[in-house]
Order: structure tokens, then C-alpha cells, then sequence
């Protein structure tokens, strides 16, 4: 097991829209993306768990080859810049990402 952060490149979160979020991955070898991808070690149920969200939040999880990329489309729990909201741009969103384990 290998925690993401050790795996990665860049872990990073944005707001996609006031209601959305991406959060993307970005490997740092093409050999482990081949792997996380085949045994699909990036999933909905494995990104609402991170967040401790029913996996009806998370929109998609995207495999993006040329980049070595995963991109994942989720709904925000807070509209951007609404009262209560923390993080105007979502750009400090994806710490959850930072303690998945990996089986690579």
C-alpha cells in the first residue's frame, strides 16, 4: 500500500462553477497511472468515502491518459461565496485526497 501523496505529482483542487468542484491527480509515471487505472483504484465510492459523502455527490471520475491525470467532478456542500462558505475558490479542498491508500 502506498498512501497518493507518495504516488503523485500534484494533488489540486478548483471550483469548476459556484457549486462544483474538480479535483485532479496528476501521476508522477506513467507505469503507476497504467496501474491505478486497471484496477481502478480511483473510484466514486473510493473519492466519497475520502470525503465522507454519499458517492451520489460525486459526479465522474475521469482516467485522462495524456496527462497521467484523474479528474473527478463533485458538487460543492457550500455555494462558492455564500455565507459559511471557506474556500472561495475550492482551492484548498482535495487535503481529503492526501490520506487514500493505494494497493500499487
Amino acid at each position: 500500500m502506498k498512501n497518493l501523496r507518495e504516488i503523485a505529482r500534484v494533488i489540486r483542487s478548483k471550483n469548476s462553477s459556484p457549486m462544483k468542484l474538480t479535483l485532479d491527480i496528476i501521476f508522477k509515471d506513467r507505469p503507476t497511472f497504467e496501474e491505478v487505472k486497471k484496477k481502478n483504484l480511483i473510484s466514486k465510492a473510493v473519492i466519497a468515502k475520502a470525503y465522507q459523502l454519499p458517492e451520489s455527490q460525486i459526479e465522474k471520475v475521469i482516467y485522462f491518459d495524456p496527462a497521467l491525470a484523474v479528474k473527478i467532478g463533485m458538487n460543492r456542500l457550500t455555494r462558492s461565496g455564500s455565507p459559511g462558505d471557506t474556500d472561495v475558490y475550492g482551492a484548498q479542498q482535495h487535503a481529503p485526497l492526501l490520506g487514500i491508500e493505494l494497493d500499487v
